[in-house]
């Protein structure tokens, strides 16, 4: 696969000549337990030496999953909803945690994610909710910090900091599969211009670049491809203007609401 990262590295150049920096995270969506794949994603990470929000879905996950995580600091367990079920009628997009069956239910299904995990994986679970296919309705939004989260992550550049009092957003805006068509990579020239197009909205103030950057991937559905993109993106955006963010970095009850 031949990829002309030139348009990127120009805007890197740009970033470095005017001295900005560049909050960089990485979430990793759909963990249940081992893998070939999830072998290869912690392998990555502690190569490039950038650690992954890997989003656990709490009903399916594993002792095996448990085991691995504990053995590899590099991977931080976050909440992916509960069951990753699909709880919207036929027609409407697919989402577990809109408003489609009584809010109690939700709540439930959000606190039990929450607290399966923290049986889990302790202190190393971070308090981050991630609604499956990055939906949730801002009522159950509201309620998150009740339940005991801190962060909430879903798509596309934030609104706002805090949605809600205590509740940090952090959004994932790159996502390098082709989920309506192939399932492949999407054409590296058209990522590479999606990943210069926000990076000159940040530096040029039309979004916040106090939101870290996220990267987000899939590791169970990976191809050759994907991985190479992946590893050779976060690679350039490591040695250029990128500084490394965790959300176990930034405990959000110190931070202004």
């Amino acid at each position: 696969m031949i990829v002309d990262w030139r348009p990127l590295m120009v805007e890197l150049e740009i970033w470095h000549n005017k001295g900005l920096s560049l909050p960089l995270w990485w979430r990793d969506d759909d963990a249940t337990t081992t893998t070939q794949q999830l072998d290869r994603l912690t392998a990555l990470s502690d190569r490039l030496g950038l650690p992954v929000h890997l989003a656990v879905i709490p009903h399916d996950a594993g002792d095996a999953l448990t085991d691995h995580v504990t053995d590899n600091p590099c991977l931080i367990p976050v909440v992916h909803g509960w069951a990753h079920q699909n709880h919207a009628p036929q027609g409407e997009k697919k989402s577990e945690f809109r408003l489609h069956r009584p809010m109690s239910e939700i709540l439930k299904d959000a606190q039990n994610g929450l607290d399966r995990l923290k049986v889990s994986f302790g202190e190393r679970l971070c308090p981050m909710f991630v609604p499956p296919w990055n939906r949730i309705a801002p009522d159950v939004v509201k309620e998150l910090p009740d339940l005991g989260y801190q962060f909430l992550s879903t798509a596309t550049p934030r609104n706002a900091a805090y949605p809600v009092s205590g509740l940090l957003q952090v959004n994932t805006h790159l996502d390098p599969i082709d989920w309506r068509r192939t399932r492949g990579l999407i054409a590296p020239d058209v990522l590479i211009n999606q990943a210069v197009d926000l990076l000159r909205d940040r530096r040029e103030g039309r979004t916040d670049n106090a939101e870290p950057f996220g990267v987000l991937t899939h590791h169970l559905v990976h191809d050759e491809d994907i991985w190479t993109f992946t590893r050779d993106l976060l690679h350039r955006l490591l040695d250029g203007p990128a500084v490394i963010w965790t959300a176990l970095q930034n405990d959000t009850k110190r931070r202004p609401e």
